[in-house]
């Protein structure tokens, strides 16, 4: 057993990845690790919407077949797709089939448009609902991690009224803890300091 194999033993973890090493690697490199770039945060979005009703690892083992098929999830490009490639999409088998999700990837794309144009970047839109820091806990076990909060919910709410879909407050709580704008790491994670020294 070599070093780095002995280190990765005596880590302590948040538990939810398991062996799978697709999710042991995005807890120990992306999960909670705060996002400003519009590309990285629309991808997040789209892909969380993907998720609802469904499970995390089957949407990163599918995560580079949607880059893929949504064009390196470019927004100004996805919000042109038009019936043509709507039901392409509908017909690959790689990403996740569900007619009103494919949908929902063009809407949230023109919705994401939108949000650049009046605030200039989507940045600058998303993280307001956490004062621009990212919200830090300090669970101690999984049970304690809320599926939502009244961020999540302000956060649905409005993106709702400008015309996004599959944004309920739930997959909004995920997308911020994908995306950094609330470290749910446990306070026993090896990743909970690490990324609390990234704020």
């Amino acid at each position: 057993m070599d070093h780095e194999q002995k280190l990765q033993i005596q880590r302590s973890t948040c538990g939810w990845p398991g062996a799978d090493p697709l999710m042991v690697a995005y807890h120990d490199g992306e999960w909670g690790v705060p996002v400003h770039d519009d590309r990285k945060l629309f991808e997040f979005l789209i892909l969380d919407a993907a998720q609802a009703g469904l499970n995390w690892s089957l949407i990163l083992k599918k995560r580079e077949n949607f880059r893929q098929a949504l064009d390196g999830f470019d927004a100004s490009r996805m919000a042109r797709y038009g019936d043509e490639k709507l039901a392409e999409l509908l017909q690959n088998p790689g990403i996740i089939r569900n007619r009103l999700k494919v949908q929902s990837f063009v809407k949230n794309a023109r919705g994401f448009l939108q949000v650049q144009k009046e605030f200039g970047t989507f940045d600058r839109y998303i993280w307001q609902f956490v004062g621009g820091r990212p919200i830090v806990n300090q669970w101690q076990e999984l049970r304690q991690i809320p599926v939502s909060t009244r961020e999540s919910d302000a956060m649905s709410a409005d993106l709702k009224t400008r015309g996004f879909s599959f944004v309920g407050t739930t997959i909004c709580y995920a997308f911020m803890q994908a995306a950094g704008l609330v470290n749910d790491h446990l306070v026993t994670c090896f990743r909970y300091e690490e990324i609390c020294r990234m704020e």
